[in-house]
């Protein structure tokens, strides 16, 4: 599921205020350790804005094939380091 960043801003700022540990609390709200800690951490190093969803792009650890043309075999593989012909 994914959050606005005001629903992430407010979820921050009731652990912050919870008189619960943040587990308890996050348990309660029904949102993953991991995911909290990383949008806090956004918060904390970058401030709200850094809460807003980012465009979803290519990673640098992934790889696209395209064909080069219907009427030829070779396929370019491109990654970030690269673009390589393969035939």
């Amino acid at each position: 599921m994914r959050y606005p960043a005001s629903e992430k801003l407010e979820i921050i700022r009731l652990v912050e205020r919870s008189h619960l540990p943040a587990k308890k609390t996050l348990d309660m709200l029904g949102v993953a350790r991991p995911t909290f800690y990383r949008w806090y951490d956004l918060y904390q190093r970058f401030g709200e804005a850094a809460l807003e969803d980012q465009k979803p792009g290519p990673r640098a650890h992934e790889t696209v094939c395209l064909k080069a043309s219907s009427s030829r075999s070779s396929i370019w593989r491109w990654s970030t380091a690269s673009l390589v012909r393969e035939s």
